[in-house]
This record gives C-alpha cells, sequence and structure tokens, in this order.
C-alpha cells in the first residue's frame, strides 16, 4: 500500500538534500520527481515510516523487559550509578514498662556501582533501494530497521539475564549479583536433580524449600510472586500427568502455590547460552528463579532506550546509525529472590 504518511523529520531531509542522492534521482525521468526538493521530501517521509514502524515493534520471545520492570532513573549521560542492595535488620521483644533499652530494627545497606554502557548499530538504504521503492510504488524495506531493533533488544536481554563480566555489566542470574543460590535436592530414581526426572512430590519438596530458604533468610518479610521455570520443563510439567488424576504437574502448581505465578521462560533453558550462565549446548543446566516482581526489589535500569539518530549520508547509501544505553540488572533486595540450578 502507498504510504501514507505526511510528516517527516527535518534533519533526514537536509542529509538528503546535501547528499546529492535527491538530485541523481530526480534527474531521472522514470521517478516523476517534480525536482531534488520532492525527492528529498519523499525520502524524508519513507525514513519516517521506517523508523515510527521499527520503535512499534514488539519481540515476544525475549522475556526480560516483560518479566521484570524495567526503570529509567539514570542520565543517559551517566557512566556508572551507585545504588544499595539492602539487607534487613533486628528483632523486636517484649518490653518492660519505661524500658530505655528498645532493640533496633534498621536497614542495612551496601553500596554497589553499576557501570552504563552503550549498544549501537546501523541500517541504511542505497541509491538503488530508493530508486527500485519509488519505482515499484512501495514503501522502503522497513525490515532493515526492525532487524536493527531486533539486534539491540536481543543484547539488552541476555544483559539483563546473564549480565556481561568483560563490560561490569550485571544480570539477573549473574554470580556476583548476591542473590542466594538453592541447592536442589537429588530424586528417588538417582542423582539427576532434574524436574523430567522426579515425581511431582519431589517438584512440590524443591519449591516449598525455595520458599523456605527465603522465608528463613528474610525472617518472613519477603514473599516472592513469581516462578520462573524453563520453558521445555513448562511444557513436560503440562504433559505430566499425576498418577490416577486427570491434573497436571503444572496445574497442581498453579493451584497451589497461591499468591505465585508460574511462567515459562525460554531463557532459563539448559541449552540458552545467550541468557543461562549455567547452560550448554549438551548436557547444561536449567534454572528456575523464584522473585518478587517489584521495582523497589529489582529493576532492568535502561538510561537510554532504543534511539535511532538523524541519518547520515556516506556515499551513494543513506546511514542511520541506532543506540541505546544499559545498565543491566540493578537488584536492591537480593533475598527477595532465590535461584534453583538443575531444574
Amino acid at each position: 500500500m502507498k504510504n501514507k504518511h505526511t510528516a517527516f523529520d527535518p534533519t533526514d531531509r537536509r542529509v538528503l538534500e546535501r547528499s546529492g542522492i535527491a538530485s541523481t534521482l530526480a534527474a531521472n525521468p522514470e521517478m516523476r520527481f517534480d525536482g531534488e526538493e520532492d525527492a528529498s521530501l519523499y525520502f524524508a517521509r519513507e525514513l519516517d515510516y521506517v523508523k515510527a514502524k521499527t520503535y512499534d515493534r514488539v519481540y515476544p520471545e525475549l522475556t526480560a523487559l516483560q518479566m521484570f520492570p524495567v526503570t529509567h532513573e539514570v542520565p543517559e549521560g551517566a557512566e556508572t550509578v551507585t545504588y544499595y542492595g539492602y539487607e534487613k535488620r533486628g528483632l523486636a521483644r517484649i518490653i518492660a514498662n519505661y524500658a530505655d533499652d528498645l532493640p533496633r530494627a534498621d536497614v542495612a545497606g551496601q553500596p554497589k556501582t553499576a557501570h552504563v554502557k552503550a549498544m549501537g548499530d546501523s541500517y541504511g538504504y542505497s541509491v538503488q533501494d530508493m530508486r527500485a521503492s519509488r519505482m515499484a510504488g512501495k514503501n522502503l524495506d522497513a525490515r532493515k530497521g526492525e532487524a536493527a531493533r531486533y539486534a539491540i533488544d536481543r543484547l539488552t536481554n541476555s544483559i539483563a539475564w546473564k549480565g556481561d563480566a568483560e563490560n561490569n555489566l550485571v544480570g539477573v542470574l549473574s554470580e556476583d549479583n548476591d542473590i542466594p543460590i538453592y541447592t536442589l535436592g537429588t530424586g528417588a530414581q538417582g542423582s539427576k536433580t532434574d524436574w523430567s526426572s522426579k515425581t511431582i512430590d519431589e517438584i512440590i519438596l524443591d519449591v516449598s524449600g525455595m520458599l523456605a530458604q527465603v522465608n528463613l533468610a528474610t525472617q518472613n518479610t519477603e514473599h516472592p510472586d513469581t516462578l520462573a521455570i524453563p520453558s521445555d520443563t513448562y511444557t513436560r510439567l503440562s504433559l505430566q500427568r499425576i498418577p490416577e488424576t486427570a491434573t497436571s504437574a503444572l496445574k497442581y502448581l498453579q493451584d497451589n502455590l497461591h499468591g505465585i505465578q508460574v511462567v515459562s521462560c525460554a531463557e532459563l533453558n539448559s541449552t540458552a547460552v545467550d541468557t543461562n550462565p549455567y547452560a550448554k549446548a549438551s548436557e547444561g543446566k536449567g534454572v528456575a528463579l523464584l522473585y518478587t516482581n517489584n521495582k523497589d526489589k529489582l529493576s532492568i535500569e535502561i538510561p537510554m532506550p532504543f534511539y535511532q539518530h538523524p541519518a547520515q549520508n556516506k556515499n551513494l547509501e543513506v546511514l542511520i546509525p541506532c543506540e541505546s544505553r544499559v545498565v543491566g540488572a540493578m537488584i536492591y533486595y537480593p533475598l527477595s529472590a532465590i535461584i534453583a540450578v538443575g531444574v
């Protein structure tokens, strides 16, 4: 369908006017432009269409920005940010009249410094791309812009989960983020800890053990509300029928974990090497994550979401640089979550 956009980025138009591309296209009678200004205006609108479509695109398979709260509190120009990881301390007790030695309840905070890093890529259109678009009566191929957006979103998703040790970025599953690790028990059938080798009772024992460890470590002040498990494990549990019943293991968990949502997450699979630090192409370990979905507990900090800079002229091509700035996971209350490796 013919592009209906009437708006355009004036900066993109100026780049086109200075590039000589518009004059080259306008000189071709088959292009049917009234002049260079008409050509510049047309393709500025085309770029605006592509950019708008790229911003609107959503990739549901990248789950980090859907599963965890996303914040944009750090300024775009910051290189580092300091925040505090908190732990509640202190217990109340029975006191006598006129007591002057009241026990102190407090919150202990450990300062942490997180780094802000830039990510970037680009896409572009050649003179021939523009010529073909005009002559065919079609918009510029928006898939180029979508590919650039997807590449940055995928890296953001990877950092949110796994972090990037080389660039000092922390993820939800990073080894140094202070979230406790729960040791899974082995099933009755052998030495394996994965849930595909366990009965529903053994799986329930694992989940209750994770909840008990959070309860014990926080004196019952933290109450996780989300259990994320590998997508392949989620599928197996949905098809694993409890003996002599019509109820699946997954349905039993969903019905009996009151206040806790069980969600499927492919990034936790044993083969998800881009997001799971315990994964391998073969014989890796799937991960379960029990956590509180609250930005006061943890968040994925993105100082500058995906941004497309004004177009740049490079020989017979118009180039659109893309950028984002990311911190990764900021975990304010590490004890509000727990990680189980080997499900």
